[in-house]
């Protein structure tokens, strides 16, 4: 009945200069620190709203250019690494490319680097995303005006098929480290702004091009949004106990807010900003087995949407037993 994959990549380094690496396949795309963190690593039960909307499923096909200094005499080898690589864009959200519009990824990172003699470290990175999705439909949305002027406005022409609209993103993140007597005291923290194409109905990036049952091919919509993340760990005067308290936003539209954001205006559900504030408790079994307990209190805003004019009760308690193999 067919294969999936979630990884299968391969990497090729030359060795005359020890400097550089080219890696190709299905592998997570270089765009910022939660994305890349793995399942079996991370702290919280899912990555954060902004991560999954703007990163579904991580991965990606394609093709990568690492700048490594591997050599212990080449000056910049304990400072900085470059990724750079060109995707097909949906990943593993969609079932094919649907499109021949590549994206292009990039992250500088600065790896990780001890401020004093109590071991103190400071690590982060710069991330860039410039790619698209080609409008197969004459119709695309925008945002015109702000705030109780703005309104979602069709643009209707022959030239719009074929013509590139954007997913164009830039991030930056840092981690900070303090070692205790027993684990360590973390602060993370990400943002990540610019404009998203998606659809009427969310701003999830779609893993195949969106149709209605009889497969008219529905108009594509732009937005200019922001999102972030703030970590705090804690380990609990031992290795195996660990608290976590994590707070994220993401905005999705950021030309109109709260009662701005209404249907006679063209805006839908996929225009309402979230927030979360998540707290819980990790309990390492050993180094295969972990334990969750983690409780995300999720606010959406108050809008002239129906079904979204007030909060909704959706908070989340999540008590998990994870294995890593």
């Amino acid at each position: 009945g067919g294969v999936n994959i979630r990884h299968f990549w391969g990497r090729f380094y030359e060795n005359n200069f020890e400097l550089f690496a080219i890696s190709a396949g299905m592998f997570a795309r270089p765009m910022g620190f939660e994305a890349n963190l793995s399942s079996s690593d991370r702290e919280t039960p899912e990555r954060g709203r902004m991560s999954q909307i703007l990163m579904k499923t991580e991965r990606d096909m394609g093709a990568m250019l690492t700048v490594d200094p591997r050599r212990s005499t080449n000056p910049l080898k304990k400072y900085v690494k470059l990724d750079v690589g060109v995707f097909n864009g949906q990943g593993l959200a969609g079932p094919m490319e649907f499109d021949s519009h590549k994206d292009v990824i990039g992250r500088l990172h600065l790896k990780s680097q001890k401020l004093n003699k109590a071991g103190w470290s400071l690590s982060g990175s710069l991330s860039g995303y410039l790619g698209g999705i080609v409008s197969q439909s004459p119709v695309i949305y925008k945002a015109s005006g702000s705030g109780a002027n703005a309104s979602m406005v069709p643009d209707s022409a022959l030239t719009n098929v074929g013509y590139v609209t954007p997913r164009r993103y830039a991030g930056a993140d840092v981690q900070f480290k303090i070692p205790n007597r027993k684990g360590f005291s973390e602060l993370r923290a990400e943002y990540i702004r610019g404009l998203q194409t998606a659809t009427a109905t969310t701003s999830e990036t779609p893993g195949s091009y969106p149709v209605v049952s009889n497969n008219i091919v529905q108009p594509l919509y732009i937005r200019n949004f922001d999102g972030a993340y703030l970590y705090y760990l804690q380990h609990l005067g031992t290795d195996n106990l660990q608290f976590v308290l994590k707070y994220d936003w993401y905005d999705p539209n950021k030309k109109v807010k709260g009662k701005e954001v209404d249907e006679a205006k063209g805006f839908t559900a996929a225009d309402v900003r979230y927030s979360t504030l998540g707290a819980g408790f990790l309990y390492y079994i050993n180094v295969h087995v972990k334990a969750f307990l983690y409780y995300d209190r999720i606010r959406n805003e108050s809008t002239n949407i129906t079904g979204f004019q007030n909060d909704i009760n959706d908070d989340i308690v999540t008590l998990r037993l994870q294995f890593r193999f």
